[in-house]
C-alpha cells in the first residue's frame, strides 16, 4: 500500500474518473485533504521555532540615531546635537539555556513530522473503511434484491394457488407482508449504499461512483502472522508513540533549559558612539567613543519564579512520560482485541459459507414440499428468511475480517 503510481496520481488531480483501487483512493485523499495541509503548516511552524532557537547563538547587532534639543547649551552638550550609536552583543554563557532550548525545538519539530505521518495513516485507514463499507453495502443490497426477487416469484405463485383455491386468503397475505418487508429492506439498502458513497467522496475530497470501484482487494481473505510480531512492530513504528517519546524528551530538555536561570549570565558587548553638536551630524564638534564590555550578571531573587518554572517543567516531562506509558498499554490492548476479532470473524466466514449452502438446499426442499402440500406457507417463508439471514451473516463476517485487517495494518503503520 506504500507504492503509488505517478501516472495515477496525475489522473486523480481532477477527480476519480476511472476504475479505482483502494491504493489509488488513498493517494487521492492524501493529495486533497486540507487536514494534511494543516499538519504541514504545523510542521513549518516547528521549523521556524527551531530557527528561532538557533538565532540565540548569533550576536545581536543594533544601531540607533538620536537628535536632542535642549532649552540652552551647557558645558557638556550643545543646544542642538545628535548621537549615533552602533553596538554588537554576544551572549557567551547563560547556563546552557540556548543549547537545551535548541534541542527541545529540534525534538518538537521531529514530533510534528511523526504527527503528520500519523494523520496520513489515519486518513488511509478511514478511506479503507469507507471503501469496505461500500463493498459490504453493495453485497447487502444484492442479498436484499435476491430476497425480494425470490419472494416476488413466490407471491405470484401463491396468487395463482389462491385463485384455484389451493390456499386461503390469510396465507396469501402472509406472502404479501413478507414481500413488502423485503421491498422496504431493499430501499434501505439502497439508501445506505448512497450514504456510503457520499462518505467515501468526503474522505477523498472528490466525487466517486460505485461502478468506478474495483474491489479486487476483497477477492481473498487476508492472512496475518503472530500477534507478538505485530506488537513489536507497532511499538517500534507507531508514529503517535514516536511523537510522544520525542515530546517527552523535548520536555526534559526544556527542564534543563529552565535550570539555566539559576546560573550567572556572561555577555560580551562592543559599541561605537559618535556625538555631534548639530542635528544632521555636520557640526564642528565631534566626540567618538568605542567601548568593549564583558558583563557578568546573575539574578539573586525573583519571587521564587525560577524554582516554580523548574518545578513546572519537571512535572510536564513526567506527565508526558505517563501519557506515553498509557498510550503503549492502550495500543497493545487494542491490537490484542483486533487479533481476537480477526480470528473469530475469519471462522464466522467459513461457518456462514456453510450456512448459505445449507439454507439453499433447505429452501429447495421446502419449496418442493410446499408445492406437494407437505409444508405450510410459513415454512416456505422461514426457509427464504433463513437463506437471506445466512447471506447477510456472510457479508457481515467478511466485512469485519477486512475491517480488523485494515485496523491492524494501521496499528503497525502499514499503509
Amino acid at each position: 500500500m506504500k507504492l503509488f503510481n505517478c501516472l495515477i496520481a496525475f489522473l486523480f488531480l481532477t477527480g476519480v474518473t476511472h476504475a479505482a483501487t483502494l491504493t489509488e483512493l488513498q493517494q487521492q485523499a492524501l493529495q486533497n485533504r486540507k487536514v494534511i495541509k494543516k499538519y504541514e503548516a504545523n510542521l513549518a511552524i516547528s521549523q521556524n521555532d527551531e530557527s528561532l532557537a538557533k538565532s540565540r547563538f548569533y550576536p545581536s547587532l543594533d544601531v540607533s540615531y538620536a537628535v536632542n534639543s535642549l532649552d540652552e547649551s551647557n558645558t557638556f552638550e550643545n543646544r542642538e546635537n545628535s548621537v549615533a550609536v552602533g553596538s554588537i552583543t554576544w551572549n557567551l554563557f547563560s547556563g546552557f539555556q540556548d543549547k537545551y532550548k535548541l534541542k527541545s525545538a529540534q525534538l518538537a519539530k521531529k514530533a510534528e513530522e511523526f504527527k503528520l505521518q500519523g494523520i496520513k495513516q489515519d486518513i488511509q485507514l478511514n478511506v479503507a473503511l469507507r471503501y469496505l463499507t461500500i463493498y459490504t453495502r453493495q453485497a447487502s443490497l444484492r442479498v436484499a434484491q435476491d430476497s425480494y426477487t425470490t419472494l416476488q416469484k413466490t407471491y405470484h405463485d401463491a396468487q395463482n394457488r389462491f385463485q384455484v383455491g389451493l390456499i386461503k386468503k390469510n396465507e396469501l397475505l402472509r406472502f404479501k407482508v413478507d414481500l413488502d418487508n423485503a421491498l422496504i429492506s431493499q430501499k434501505k439498502a439502497n439508501a445506505e449504499l448512497a450514504k456510503g458513497v457520499r462518505l467515501l467522496s468526503r474522505e477523498i475530497d472528490a466525487k466517486i461512483k460505485p461502478q468506478e470501484l474495483l474491489f479486487s482487494e476483497f477477492e481473498q481473505l487476508p492472512i496475518l502472522n503472530e500477534n507478538n510480531q505485530y506488537e513489536a512492530e507497532m511499538l517500534s513504528n507507531r508514529s503517535e508513540i514516536k511523537a510522544l517519546q520525542l515530546l517527552s524528551e523535548a520536555a526534559k530538555a526544556q527542564t534543563k533549559a529552565v535550570y539555566g536561570r539559576l546560573y550567572p549570565r556572561v555577555d560580551l558587548a562592543s559599541s561605537y558612539r559618535r556625538y555631534n553638536d548639530n542635528f544632521d551630524g555636520s557640526g564642528a564638534s565631534n566626540d567618538e567613543e568605542v567601548r568593549t564590555q564583558l558583563n557578568l550578571s546573575m539574578n539573586i531573587f525573583d519571587g521564587f519564579g525560577k524554582y516554580r518554572r523548574v518545578s513546572k517543567a519537571k512535572r510536564t516531562a513526567e506527565s508526558l512520560q505517563y501519557d506515553l506509558t498509557e498510550m503503549q498499554d492502550d495500543l497493545k490492548t487494542q491490537l490484542a482485541n483486533l487479533f481476537s476479532d480477526f480470528e473469530v470473524n475469519g471462522e464466522n466466514v467459513g461457518v456462514a459459507q456453510g450456512s448459505i449452502e445449507q439454507a439453499k438446499e433447505n429452501l429447495r426442499i421446502t419449496r418442493l414440499s410446499y408445492k406437494e402440500g407437505l409444508e405450510k406457507e410459513s415454512d416456505l417463508l422461514d426457509a427464504i428468511t433463513n437463506l437471506s439471514r445466512a447471506q447477510y451473516n456472510f457479508v457481515a463476517a467478511k466485512g469485519e475480517v477486512f475491517a480488523n485487517y485494515f485496523k491492524i495494518t494501521r496499528a503497525i503503520e502499514g499503509f
